[in-house]
């Protein structure tokens, strides 16, 4: 959220590779706007990414359905930022670019930037291999892990 709550973006982490994709929400995080969003990258994801998707409790999560027809969603308890913890240390890194109380850029360049740089950081839990090179080796599936593990996950 931004300043105001009047900007917002969502979050998309894949759990194994921690590889990351920041949207804009140019049209606020009604439920509709965020479904719509969702949707159209959701979709776009390859099947190894999209076994399930964890999100916190919102509003703006009321049209889960429409977006997950196809995989599970599972919803944490409200106050209970431990239970996505992939998501919340990934929000925590994208503090260092949008801190709390500004208003956050709805041109998706921006957030498309901010989701590569934090790609292309070597992370010690990846050995520090960053999550574009983790995610690209799943892709390719030589044998950098067990895929059954990756959950998407969104704020």
């Amino acid at each position: 959220m931004g300043k105001e709550g009047k900007s917002a973006v969502i979050t998309l982490v894949d759990r194994q590779s921690r590889f990351t994709m920041i949207l804009a929400l140019p049209q606020g995080k009604s439920a509709d706007h965020v479904a719509d969003v969702l949707i159209d990258h959701v979709q776009g994801l390859p099947a190894l990414v999209r076994k399930s998707l964890t999100w916190d409790q919102g509003t703006e999560m009321g049209r889960h359905a429409a977006v997950a027809t196809d995989l599970p969603v599972f919803f944490v308890d409200p106050h209970s930022p431990w239970q996505r913890p992939t998501n919340e240390n990934t929000n925590h890194m994208i503090r260092e670019y949008l801190p709390k109380g500004t208003d956050i850029v709805q041109h998706q360049p921006y957030p498309t930037a901010i989701a590569e740089e934090l790609n292309t950081r070597p992370r010690a839990c990846l050995g520090f291999y960053t999550p574009q090179e983790v995610f690209h080796r799943m892709l390719l599936g030589d044998g950098t892990g067990d895929d059954s593990e990756s959950v998407a996950s969104t704020n």
